[in-house]
């Protein structure tokens, strides 16, 4: 079998920087509010009229991404997109990074994974490559989350936490010791709904709306997100904590070897609950949830390309990344940088 290996990493975020006194404006929250529960300062929103999108963003990181890798967009063999906040319902952003880069006519994946999409969008690139079949794979993790956030007092709860933007990945066939180590990836379903969005779906089609000034949300909130916050937090301490042994025991790796902990950008009292357990000191972690808030599929490839590029993550480090989010679903990956 063959091994793969993270050969290039770009990022994007919008201009566009909404801080927690931007909100406060209008919604009933604060700062300190908001920092004491989320550790979150600021977030990046798309502007209408910017020119983005959850595509878009996307294929800007890939960009970039690309470049440092080397290889070019010709070379690429396979797309697998993770989001949850797609461009159109049907198809998702993948054929449109085909499109937009003109790509020749390669085959495209649609991860739906929320917060673990792009640990397990790695994890099919890496599959891939590991049998042979594909040589390089772009990886992509997009969010517009603004687009769909209930902006008022009424979801100020879940609406403050999170940001746009999106990360990107060239997974190549590794010829040297830089590899994927392993990835893991679990699910449970009897939870979803506890964080989730659940109209528009097939069962709950948007009402046809025949007045202008008439909206479909009025009086339906299904059509925002909604959390159960004190509940997710519980699961996600626990199944943070598993998967991240689950991944240094297969690899008869300890705590102490971890070079580099990328958690999930969800929420900062979690990630310093993680590294408080593992004993971890504070250049064995990288959070940077304070200036984008929860990216969703996006967070960890964003957090990954800036521990990178600050010099955080060097040659023959262990990295180790892992999620927690809606589904529930929660991924790890340990990777010999």
């Amino acid at each position: 079998m063959y091994s793969s290996k993270i050969s290039g990493l770009g990022m994007y975020v919008p201009e566009n920087v909404v801080t927690n006194d931007d909100l406060s404006k209008i919604m009933d929250t604060n700062d300190e509010w908001i920092q004491e529960r989320t550790g979150i300062k600021e977030r990046r929103h798309i502007k209408k009229g910017d020119g983005n999108s959850t595509a878009i963003m996307g294929v800007k990181a890939a960009k970039v991404a690309l470049e440092r890798s080397k290889v070019d967009k010709d070379q690429i063999d396979l797309i697998v997109f993770a989001t949850l906040s797609p461009d159109y319902y049907f198809p998702g952003c993948g054929v449109q990074v085909q499109d937009l880069l003109e790509m020749p006519t390669v085959p495209a994946i649609d991860v739906r994974n929320q917060c673990s999409g792009f640990v397990y969008a790695l994890s099919i690139a890496d599959q891939y490559i590991k049998t042979g079949m594909y040589k390089n794979v772009l990886v992509i993790g997009s969010e517009n989350h603004s687009g769909g956030l209930d902006m008022t007092t009424r979801g100020r709860s879940v609406s403050v936490i999170f940001g746009d933007g999106a990360g990107a990945a060239v997974v190549t066939r590794s010829e040297d010791d830089s590899v994927i180590l392993s990835t893991h990836m679990h699910s449970e379903g009897k939870h979803a709904k506890e964080l989730a969005m659940i109209g528009p779906s097939t069962e709950h089609w948007v009402p046809q709306i025949i007045e202008e000034s008439a909206t479909a949300t009025d009086d339906d909130i299904t059509y925002y997100p909604y959390m159960n916050g004190q509940f997710v937090f519980k699961n996600a301490v626990t199944r943070f904590a598993e998967v991240i042994m689950e991944g240094l025991q297969t690899n008869d790796m300890t705590p102490e070897d971890i070079d580099m902990l990328i958690p999930h950008q969800a929420n900062l009292r979690i990630a310093q609950f993680i590294q408080k357990k593992f004993k971890l000191n504070n250049d064995q972690v990288f959070n940077n949830i304070q200036k984008y808030g929860n990216t969703t599929a996006a967070s960890i490839p964003i957090a990954l390309t800036e521990a990178w590029e600050e010099g955080k993550i060097k040659e023959g480090d262990t990295v180790v990344l892992a999620a927690f989010g809606s589904g529930f679903t929660w991924a790890s990956a340990v990777i010999k940088w």
